[in-house]
């Protein structure tokens, strides 16, 4: 094994373990809807990506691409933390491109290429399948405040109303409007009838 490839295995994993960073950086909004103990970072990208691949099933997108746009979608925040909308006006942040690029700048290169245009591609794309990413992301954000909400969290209607006003798609409008009547335990009743 030559000493470059030995070095970019080691940034590559560098990169995995700076990753499981998400798994303990929380969702910092719901702080502001006064939710304790808000989900994760990474709760947040894994079930973006489960939507995004339903959504992209419904509109004829691509449901592999929109599940790796969304399982990327907020990885900068290892480095910058998870900054609600209302912070965002005080604070100047790097671009999401930009973090990514330091983020991924010892991984081994092919790695470093494909993460790198994922990112820009879910920050600048006009695809169909970014469209998708997007609605998923703030589907998923609506649909946690729901869940909230029903777990007494009545401030965390802002983040129901608010989200779902920036849908765009048929399918997320649909799939919102639905959420809207359904108990979070909804999915299991069907197996226990």
């Amino acid at each position: 094994m030559s000493e470059t490839h030995g070095t970019e295995d080691s940034g590559t994993v560098g990169y995995v373990l700076e990753m499981g960073a998400l798994k303990r950086g929380k969702r910092s909004g719901w702080w502001i809807a006064g939710v304790k103990d808000p989900e994760t970072i990474a709760e947040h990208s894994w079930r973006t990506a489960v939507v995004g691949s339903v959504l992209a099933m419904m509109e004829g997108a691509d449901p592999a691409k929109v599940a790796l746009l969304c399982t990327f979608h907020d990885t900068q925040e290892t480095r910058i933390g998870d900054i609600p909308w209302v912070g965002r006006r005080y604070i100047k942040v790097a671009k999401n491109e930009d973090v990514t690029a330091d983020q991924v700048a010892a991984a081994h290169p092919a790695v470093a290429d494909g993460i790198k245009a994922i990112v820009h591609e879910y920050e600048n794309g006009d695809s169909l399948e970014v469209l998708v990413a997007h609605d998923a992301d703030k589907l998923e954000c609506m649909i946690q405040g729901l869940e909230y909400l029903q777990q007494g969290y009545p401030a965390a209607r802002e983040w129901v109303d608010s989200t779902r006003a920036k849908l765009k798609t048929p399918s997320a409008l649909a799939l919102a409007e639905a959420a809207q009547t359904m108990p979070i335990a909804e999915w299991q009743r069907t197996y226990l009838r």
